[in-house]
């Protein structure tokens, strides 16, 4: 059993990979975009700030994970996982259920093709447009999280779909 944390800037290719991963392992797939966009749906939209909402979707997030966890399925959470208390909180609940903690980060360096990947999407209302600026983008990259201790894949989404599974197939082995 592991758990599986994806990282990466939006429009890098985090959900087409975690997708073509759940498929081959039978693992659950977690979509951050898919649970606060679910979420923001059913709001009116002065009722709650962007914060909040990302923050009450991440606790229902996390609650699934441990019960899935619990049930004893591998789970892939798919989101960009920007923050440092996410890769603790990953690493600590893989502990509490003894899974493989994995940690995979999609990165794509061209700010011109992640901008056509957001705005040629099938885009979630949580899901953003495209990049303003090509700093805010390498700042966002530069700042990524990564574990620290646990090896982990980074991955080029600029290669072939395959040959990404590939890769993230023999990581998790």
């Amino acid at each position: 059993m592991f758990f599986l944390q994806m990282s990466g800037f939006p429009g890098s290719g985090k959900s087409t990979l975690a997708r073509q991963i759940g498929k081959r392992t039978g693992a659950v797939v977690i979509d951050h975009d898919i649970v606060k966009s679910a979420f923001l749906e059913s709001l009116d939209e002065k009722q709650v700030d962007a914060k909040t909402t990302g923050s009450i979707s991440y606790d229902i997030e996390w609650a699934l994970i441990d019960f899935h966890l619990s049930q004893g399925h591998s789970v892939i959470f798919d989101s960009p996982c920007f923050y440092e208390e996410m890769l603790e909180k990953g690493q600590g609940i893989s502990k509490k259920h003894q899974a493989d903690y994995k940690y995979i980060e999609c990165y794509l360096e061209d700010f011109i093709e992640i901008n056509r990947r957001l705005k040629t999407r099938e885009r979630l209302i949580s899901q953003i447009q495209g990049i303003e600026s090509e700093e805010m983008f390498r700042k966002s990259i530069q700042n990524s999280k990564r574990p620290y201790g646990p090896e982990f894949l980074k991955v080029d989404t600029s290669k072939p779909i395959q040959d990404l599974l590939e890769d993230a197939m023999n990581y998790l082995q």
